[in-house]
């Protein structure tokens, strides 16, 4: 059996070219006891792929020149020589960008397609929705009456997050690019404000959609939009760093006067919480509460999602600088080959 991949051909500067990765077909090595076959049908792109193609110190280890791209996968058994998995189960694995792996059977789950359909796995019922859930509920701690901000809302996170916010009884201000995406986080999730941050009013807009304050603020972005929003910040505010996409690209320091005295005087004087999580960290306590509490609120309709499926293995490096800049709605898939 052959697998084509695509690897790691160098590391980029600023925003990934073509010439960064390199499609490659290669033979896979026979099964060995407790081990399975897999055909990728589902591939996931996600932020925190930028990170894993640079050589700098980071929370995991990079991809290594010449190694495949790394990711979660939804995929079907094909062969197995475990007694864990059977000859067309569909299961979530992590073989990264390539259309057939060779995976341990303990490290793969299987997925019920009858409970919701597979993909969720790599979305709103997986590590998406699990790192809004755990980044919310642990750090964030909403109270009822509170208001929540969140930006990059449309996002398979943020939105994630607006609608467990309004679960928990807070008040959801999101944050978004362009009317489309802004027009979906009312009307599509429920969120009770949203905000366009290309417009500019923005800042104004801010002040007059959080009129009390902010006292949670879930960080995607960086760049302006958090500029903004800490300055709303209440006393005893929580910030839950998840990530900063808008430096993901960035070859230098921003221009400008530093920031950072400013920042750390309102930590201190408005008692603020930041933390930065991986949602790793969280898995051995909360996953299984989060697969209740998030399956029942996507089947009553209390939580929605969105996904955004691009054909084709070969598309994957555009997709993903798409992801990026905000291109995509929703959670982005690559389908890999069919259901």
């Amino acid at each position: 059996m052959q697998t084509t991949q695509i690897r790691l051909a160098s590391r980029p500067v600023g925003e990934p070219t073509d010439d960064d990765f390199a499609f490659v077909t290669d033979d896979l090595p026979e099964l060995a006891e407790g081990q399975v076959l897999l055909r990728t049908i589902y591939l996931s792109l996600d932020p925190y792929m930028r990170g894993r193609m640079s050589d700098a110190k980071s929370y995991a280890a990079p991809v290594p020149l010449g190694g495949v791209m790394v990711g979660q996968t939804v995929c079907e058994v094909i062969e197995s020589r475990s007694d864990r998995r059977a000859v067309g189960d569909l299961v979530l694995a992590y073989t990264g960008w390539q259309t057939h792996a060779v995976a341990d059977a303990q490290h793969t789950r299987r997925l019920d397609p009858d409970a919701a359909p597979v993909s969720t796995a790599l979305g709103v019922l997986g590590m998406p929705g699990f790192t809004a859930y755990a980044g919310l509920l642990e750090i964030g701690r909403p109270q009822p009456g509170e208001t929540v901000v969140v930006a990059a809302a449309t996002g398979p996170v943020g939105s994630a997050v607006g609608q467990i916010a309004k679960i928990k009884g807070a008040r959801a201000v999101g944050i978004a690019g362009g009317p489309e995406k802004v027009r979906a986080l009312t009307e599509e999730f429920g969120f009770d404000v949203a905000l366009d941050h290309r417009s500019p009013t923005f800042r104004d807009d801010l002040a007059a959609a959080t009129p009390d304050g902010i006292d949670v603020y879930f960080e995607n972005v960086g760049g302006p939009v958090a500029d903004a929003v800490n300055r709303r910040l209440n006393l005893y505010a929580r910030v839950p760093v998840c990530g900063l996409v808008a430096n993901y690209n960035a070859t230098s320091a921003p221009e400008g006067p530093d920031r950072l005295p400013g920042y750390m005087s309102r930590i201190l004087t408005q008692s603020l919480t930041v933390r930065g999580f991986i949602q790793s960290e969280f898995e051995p306590t909360l996953f299984k509460p989060f697969l209740a509490d998030m399956g029942e609120w996507v089947r009553d309709g209390r939580v929605r999602y969105r996904e955004d499926i691009v054909e084709g293995l070969e598309n994957t490096p555009e997709a993903f600088r798409g992801l990026l800049v905000g291109r995509n709605f929703g959670k982005l898939l690559i389908q890999v080959a069919p259901l």
